[in-house]
Formats: C-alpha cells, sequence, structure tokens
C-alpha cells in the first residue's frame, strides 16, 4: 500500500526533516509511527497525502508513484486516504452531520448516498444519536470520533492519523485505538504517528521510529 525508497525531504530553508528514509505497509496492514518531537513524523504523512513532495527518492501508494503525479490527479489520489488530526479540523457553524459530510459533497456525491453513508460512519464511532448537534457541544473524544467518522466516510483504502490521542485521557486514547484497529479488521491500512508509547506498546502492531528524519527501525 505504502512504499518509501530511499526518501529524503528537505525544505527551502535548508532544513533536512526526512533522510533517506525507506519502509513498507503493505495492504490491509496497520503500523505505528513513532519518534520524539520533529523527528518527521508529520513531513512523512505529508509526503503520503501530497501537502509535500520529496526532495529525493520515491514514494509509492497504491501501486502509483507519487513523484510522477500531476496537479490534477492528486483530488482523486487524497479520496483514497482518510486523515485524521489531533486538533480535530471539525466546522464549529455547522452541524455533526454536515461536518462528516463535507468529503462526500465536494466529491460529487449524491444526497441518498451521502446520507446513507455518514449515517453509516456515525455508527462506526458511535455517535449515530448526535448527528443533528454542533460538534462545540460535543466532549474533546467525541470530537475526535467525529473527525473518525468524517476520514472514513469516503470508504478509503489507507487510513492516516497524525497524534490522534494527544489531547485525549488514556481511556479515550484506548478506545481511539481501539477504533483504528477495527478499521483495520476490514482490510483497511493504517498508519498512526504516535508519541504515546505506554499506549502503543501494549497494541501487537509494528512500530517504524524516526530519529532526527531517520528510520532507526521498522520492525
Amino acid at each position: 500500500m505504502i512504499s518509501f525508497d530511499n526518501v529524503s525531504m528537505r525544505y527551502h530553508t535548508g532544513f533536512e526533516a526526512l533522510k533517506q528514509v525507506s519502509f513498507r505497509l503493505g495492504a490491509g496492514e496497520m503500523a505505528f509511527l513513532t519518534g520524539h518531537s520533529g523527528a518527521g513524523k508529520s513531513t512523512l504523512l505529508k509526503l503520503i497525502i501530497l501537502m509535500e513532495r520529496a526532495s529525493q527518492g520515491q514514494v509509492w501508494v497504491d501501486e502509483q508513484n507519487l513523484n510522477r503525479m500531476v496537479s490534477r490527479q492528486i483530488p482523486f489520489h487524497r479520496r483514497k486516504i482518510g486523515v485524521v488530526f489531533q486538533n480535530h479540523q471539525l466546522l464549529f457553524d455547522r452541524s455533526v452531520y454536515e461536518n462528516v459530510a463535507l468529503p462526500l459533497k465536494i466529491g460529487g456525491f449524491d444526497g441518498d448516498d451521502i446520507g446513507r453513508r455518514v449515517r453509516a460512519a456515525l455508527d462506526k464511532v458511535g455517535l449515530l444519536s448526535k448527528e443533528k448537534l454542533n460538534p462545540i457541544r460535543l466532549s474533546s473524544g467525541e470530537q475526535q470520533r467525529v473527525g473518525i467518522a468524517r476520514a472514513i466516510v469516503n470508504k478509503p483504502k489507507l487510513l492516516l492519523a497524525d497524534e490522534p490521542t494527544g489531547n485525549l485521557d488514556p481511556e479515550l486514547s484506548a478506545d481511539i485505538m481501539g477504533l483504528f484497529h477495527q478499521f483495520n479488521q476490514v482490510g483497511v491500512s493504517v498508519l498512526v504517528a504516535s508519541h504515546d508509547l505506554d499506549l502503543i506498546s501494549r497494541l501487537p502492531y509494528r512500530r517504524l521510529v524516526l530519529d532526527q528524519g531517520r528510520l532507526l527501525t521498522h520492525g
């Protein structure tokens, strides 16, 4: 599903965020991306969704070489990927339902299909009864679940999460990781960036460890 071959990322300031990183994430696999703050975790995820382009090396996602992908192809590439952010990035002038429906509306889905998909996604994260609420009325954990529902509403092949439990207590963090596990069990490839070593050490998934832009281990 994901392949990095000797990938480096140098910003225009001269800072090298990633240095000759190579790894594979197979279709249907789940793994954690970890390392200290500033190790390069967010940069690596940005390369996968083409928010940034590698300075050197090859990045492949779903058998497509991202180095060769032109601008008009990027929206279609991103539709195959669900992304969960630490700060939720919800719109507080819209309901829970409307927040989850937004990617589908942008993608041109018809109204009936949007309704089915949104309610199925909300049901999976346990928030179907709160679809009409404004997200500001929800707890932090519930807001994160709305973000996850929005990420999976397109039924993506790949789910990325950038520090999804960073603002949550241990019990809620475990619940969120349980959701990722459930999605992985039905064949979704999952890559979670997290520095919560205590939490991820209890879960049976491979760890990709970054240190100052270099991949120390991917076992």
